[in-house]
């Protein structure tokens, strides 16, 4: 295994784009002693989403699930908030508010590369959900978005952000977005004092 190798996908979300925080993002990741290795600015379709956000039966529960805890978390009705309890009929809806919020605007994909990048990159992100998220994070020092507001609104949550969950969804997800002529391999300057 080479460890300074390691390799994540990170989307800067539309939200992100349009709040002029691509910048800001790069910045931290390379600060961190990461490496950028591919970046592109693309207009998601809805058929890219549904292959990196899945609408299996089974993903759709999950996000159900997910979304009725935090129904009742804070004590309000499901059903009579969006007129179902049934988790996979919910993922549906979330899984269209989330397509709906990647489609409205440009993303930019990158590749990060280096050591321990998958779980560095998650720490300089931050929390999925922004009002949980520490400050010091991207998503702690610029979003403030909830799911409970993000349901009530009927739309995604506005997070700034996706960062791979772990290694074999970064290599996949790599897979999807990214063609390989469009990753470049290159020495940091400063790699060898660092590692």
């Amino acid at each position: 295994m080479k460890l300074k190798e390691e390799q994540t996908l990170v989307l800067v979300k539309p939200d992100g784009v349009k709040r002029g925080l691509i910048g800001e993002i790069i910045r931290r990741i390379e600060q961190r002693g990461l490496k950028i290795i591919a970046l592109k600015m693309f207009q998601a379709t809805k058929e890219d989403l549904t292959k990196h956000y899945s609408d299996s039966e089974a993903n759709l529960k999950a996000m159900g699930d997910k979304t009725l805890a935090t129904y009742q978390k804070y004590q309000m009705d499901a059903k009579k908030e969006i007129g179902t309890d049934d988790p996979v009929k919910i993922g549906k809806m979330v899984h269209g508010w989330i397509t709906d919020f990647m489609t409205s605007g440009p993303i930019v994909k990158i590749i990060v590369q280096g050591l321990h990048a998958v779980e560095m990159v998650r720490k300089l992100v931050g929390n999925t959900m922004p009002s949980q998220a520490e400050m010091g994070t991207v998503r702690g020092d610029y979003s403030v978005d909830s799911a409970v507001l993000a349901n009530a609104q009927k739309r995604g949550i506005r997070n700034l952000i996706h960062a791979s969950g772990n290694l074999a969804e970064a290599e996949a997800e790599i897979k999807l977005w990214f063609k390989p002529d469009e990753i470049h391999e290159y020495k940091r300057a400063e790699e060898d004092i660092m590692f």
